[in-house]
């Protein structure tokens, strides 16, 4: 099961450190709960309205931010344990913002996607957004529950998560048990070790969060930007708050109508769509490892793959690269075309030397794993919890067996890892959430949807969907490659974006860009 949504965050890191330089232990105890509301300051004329009975409080609290490096200020929110039982204690959402530099016009909430991934880490990089918008905005990203700085989700170790992502397990009924009683086991760490947040990083209650969010920043609406898994949080937003969704741009979306087991086959073939357009670029270039045949060189890729289970590919660490790791030093390259140059590269290496540092270093940048064996966030502990969180694959493994070879049909060359999503989830602590908004968002203003027309992670048609789900959805296409569009494609989308949150006119549905 890949992480759709990692935003292209994995790709920016591989174009940037690889051109430069080229067990089941448990964490401790549970990450701190606080009995009530504790020390919370309260604003000036906060923004209470429409806060849920029990929850005035959290909403009305007076965020103190300091500096965290220059043009940066941090602080911490407190957000309740449960918004479904305001005495159950509260947990606390990491905040980072880039402050407004000219006339600020409120607050512009982002997230990067995952579900996992770092908004306080995604905002430190100020040129990902346009100068117009860090002028009017104060642009503020959020680690949601736990995620990161936020109170984490905590499963296992670093040594028993590094075994957890790299060990394979034989796609045989033997195989297939075994991996069913490492995510049981994996998923027991993370209720001895998370507590009783691990029942409730849904995404409506990050939603909920966000709310509580614009309450404390002072801002009658929730402007918001948020990709991939971002669109699926924003659109969540919406069909709970849709009278208070200002301007809100889902970038990358997410198709929030399909099961599980769509989403992974769809997902599957976007990213063989988008090795197909990389192996055609490979072979238009010189020195390209995979031959001058599409289909052979796709067969290739495949082959190296599926041979790193029963000979994994030796490194200069001493580390193998089994063939999850293969798989993840292929995908991570998807993300963003830029990237692409760095999978030849590897490939090079593997085919030509049989070595494989190169995807191996691939693997671990979409890891986050640091050389020396540690992980620099908790995107895969919070990935799997939130997806557990919110809703459950087909778990029967007669039916499971016939959708894994409806994958790999429809994506020969690396189908197979998409398969079998039943089982992450397995004898997962606690159920699933209910569905408790409004996918249409009737009520809601615009909503800009954008879609790029060969992205992997999050395919063009879900973007069509999501724009049609939505009462006042607005289409915008990106004809390119990649995983989203706005700060990586070209200014025809910069300016739609920017002029929407800016102006609050949103461009002609079914711009193309």
């Amino acid at each position: 099961m890949i992480r759709p949504a990692r935003r292209r965050q994995p790709a920016a890191v591989v174009a940037t450190l690889l051109a430069s330089a080229l067990l089941l232990a448990a964490c401790g105890a549970p990450p701190k709960v606080q009995t009530a509301l504790e020390d919370v300051g309260k604003s000036d004329g906060s923004a209470t309205e429409g806060a849920p009975k029990g929850y005035e409080d959290y909403y009305g609290q007076s965020l103190e931010w300091t500096e965290c490096g220059e043009d940066f200020q941090c602080a911490t929110a407190a957000a309740p344990l449960s918004w479904h039982d305001p005495g159950a204690g509260s947990i606390e959402i990491a905040l980072k913002r880039i402050p407004a530099t000219g006339q600020k016009i409120g607050s512009l909430l982002v997230n990067p996607g995952g579900p996992g991934g770092s908004g306080v880490d995604f905002v430190g990089d100020p040129s990902r957004f346009g100068q117009a918008l860090r002028s009017s905005f104060d642009i503020v990203g959020f680690d949601p529950r736990g995620v990161g700085q936020s109170t984490p989700v905590k499963c296992y170790d670093d040594a028993g998560k590094d075994e957890f992502l790299s060990k394979d397990y034989p796609y045989t009924p033997e195989g297939l048990a075994e991996r069913q009683d490492a995510v049981r086991a994996w998923g027991k760490a993370c209720d001895e070790n998370t507590g009783p947040l691990l029942g409730n990083v849904d995404t409506q209650s990050a939603a909920r969060d966000m709310d509580m969010l614009r309450g404390a920043l002072g801002d009658d609406e929730l402007n918001y930007l948020g990709y991939s898994y971002g669109t699926q949080l924003g659109a969540t937003y919406a069909g709970l708050f849709p009278e208070r969704a200002g301007r809100l741009v889902l970038d990358g979306a997410l198709d929030t109508t399909l099961s599980s087991d769509e989403v992974a086959l769809q997902q599957a073939e976007g990213f063989e769509s988008a090795l197909r357009a990389y192996v055609t670029d490979c072979q238009a270039g010189s020195d390209c490892p995979l031959g001058d045949d599409v289909d052979a060189g796709l067969k290739r890729i495949q082959d190296m793959v599926e041979d790193a289970e029963p000979n994994p590919i030796p490194t200069s660490s001493g580390r193998d690269v089994t063939k999850k790791l293969a798989f993840y030093g292929v995908a991570v390259t998807m993300y963003d075309e830029a990237s692409w140059s760095f999978l030849t590269q590897a490939l090079r290496e593997v085919f030509w030397e049989g070595t494989g540092d190169d995807l191996l270093y691939l693997a671990d940048v979409y890891n986050d794993r640091n050389d020396d064996g540690t992980f620099k966030s908790n995107s895969e502990e919070a990935f799997r919890a939130i997806n557990c969180a919110d809703s459950r694959a087909e778990e029967d493994m007669t039916k499971m067996r016939d959708i894994a070879a409806d994958i790999e049909a429809a994506a020969p060359t690396l189908g197979e890892s998409f398969g079998y999503s039943g089982i992450e989830c397995t004898d997962w602590p606690y159920p699933p959430a209910e569905q408790e908004f409004d996918p249409a968002a009737e009520g809601a203003p615009p909503i800009v949807v954008i879609g790029t027309t060969n992205d992997p992670a999050t395919p063009y048609r879900w973007a069509e969907a999501l724009a049609d789900t939505l009462s006042t959805g607005v289409l915008v296409t990106y004809e390119g490659e990649g995983h989203t569009a706005y700060g990586r494609s070209n200014t025809c989308i910069s300016n739609a974006v920017e002029t929407y949150l800016l102006e609050g006119k949103a461009p002609k549905d079914g711009l193309t860009c």
